[in-house]
């Protein structure tokens, strides 16, 4: 198989975008990376389009993809439409890879895009529900938020630091799976709230730096403590918003890049999807299985990776992800976080561009936004959040969940290759 590589990476803001429809932040996006890449959009060859909630939020169905590009003008080439929950737009790039690699076409277009936005709250928050099994998770989530508000009690009464709030604010089925995962983590390794408000608080810190970000407003480990509960353990801060935007890749082939002498290029080492199992809670979770296949495929291990970017929909997503990429012990994720060993300047930064936390996460684009962040940082070329001296990347993408972990996930390492 070839070597593929990434030329370009563009996105919008992620954020409110109640004045711009599905096609207006495609066009943003796909402008941008062709703009970063050199090229105009004769160039594409073969695109392929990752979007989860479309259908629900505006009917749209079937053919997504050609609708957004048919109407910037790119038509008359293979468009392969992707739904898979949160990592739609990184599944989206390993099938585009997988194209190129193959020697199909030479340059493809990778596109992630979401429109989460709108005046119903309630089918907003239905949105998260329909990436679960349907059939259950009402009843999933009536258990989880019992079980939550029990033991916040009972922390209450042990006098647990910052975990007593005056306030509650309705959250996705999602943040009462990630608060059951929070609550059962604490009591196994003794991780505490403290620890996840540190790593919600250096994620807020990044994302001042970041033009792309839907929040650049920074908080105190204290203030993240002090903010609403959404699911015990987790407030406010602590978890992803909701947001609409878009973010795309042009990717090429080795003799491509020496053909147009692209400046810059980024090498897709490794591009891995999984799928997850019904197990016991304490046996391994999907990331800690795949990174173990993404690192063997890469040939390089955790030690190697300079820059990450990891799905946090929670700060409790990061702490765990950093467990299961390898970066620290399993049970040690809050100690490594609270020594400042995740924060740019620290072992390994995660989430420069400040994580779903606050960056935000519109489904279908925060897998390619994710790696857009890590070609600029490749490329030296993220500014005020760069991490110096970075060479190798990691992105780890989550998608949808059934039982105890993730329907899906993706892992994505890269390389500077110049």
């Amino acid at each position: 198989m070839r070597d593929v590589y990434i030329i370009g990476a563009g996105m919008t803001p992620f954020g409110k975008h109640m004045d711009k429809n599905m096609k207006t932040l495609a066009a943003e996006a796909v402008n941008a990376s062709l703009q970063h890449a050199g090229l105009t959009k004769e160039a594409i060859q073969t695109a392929v389009v990752g979007n989860a909630y479309q259908g629900i939020v505006t009917g749209q169905e079937s053919i997504r993809g050609q609708v957004v590009l048919r109407a910037m003008g790119i038509g008359d080439i293979p468009v392969t439409n992707v739904e898979n929950a949160c990592c739609s737009s990184a599944t989206a790039l390993q099938v585009a890879w997988m194209d190129v690699a193959l020697g199909l076409h030479d340059v493809g277009l990778v596109l992630g895009m979401e429109k989460m936005y709108m005046d119903d709250r309630e089918k907003r928050l239905k949105l998260y529900s329909s990436s679960a099994d349907v059939e259950v998770v009402e009843m999933f989530v009536k258990a989880m938020k019992e079980d939550a508000e029990r033991r916040r009690k009972e922390a209450e009464q042990n006098g647990t630091a910052g975990e007593k709030k005056k306030e509650k604010v309705e959250g996705s089925a999602f943040m009462e799976i990630y608060a059951t995962a929070a609550r059962i983590h604490m009591e196994r390794y003794g991780i505490t709230q403290r620890q996840l408000a540190v790593i919600s608080a250096k994620n807020h810190a990044h994302s001042v730096h970041n033009p792309y970000a839907q929040y650049r407003t920074s908080f105190t480990v204290d203030e993240v403590l002090a903010a609403p509960t959404v699911a015990y353990p987790l407030t406010r801060p602590m978890c992803s918003p909701v947001g609409d935007g878009a973010a795309a890749l042009i990717i090429c082939s080795k003799d491509y890049v020496k053909k147009i002498g692209a400046a810059k290029p980024v090498k897709i080492l490794a591009t891995v999807l999984g799928g997850g199992v019904d197990r016991d809670f304490f046996a391994p979770d999907i990331g800690e299985r795949l990174s173990k296949v993404a690192y063997e495929k890469a040939g390089v291990g955790p030690e190697d990776i300079d820059v990450a970017e990891v799905h946090d929909a929670t700060a409790f997503g990061e702490l765990r992800a950093s467990e299961d990429m390898g970066f620290c012990k399993m049970g040690e994720g809050g100690i490594f976080a609270e020594q400042g060993h995740t924060a740019i300047g620290g072992k390994i930064p995660i989430n420069p561009s400040g994580g779903l936390e606050s960056k935000g996460h519109p489904v279908g684009a925060t897998g390619a936004g994710q790696i857009a962040e890590l070609v600029w940082q490749l490329r030296n070329e993220a500014g005020k959040r760069q991490v110096e001296g970075a060479r190798i990347a990691l992105a780890e993408n989550g998608g949808g969940n059934i039982g105890v972990e993730e329907a899906a996930m993706v892992i994505t390492i890269l390389q500077a290759d110049f």
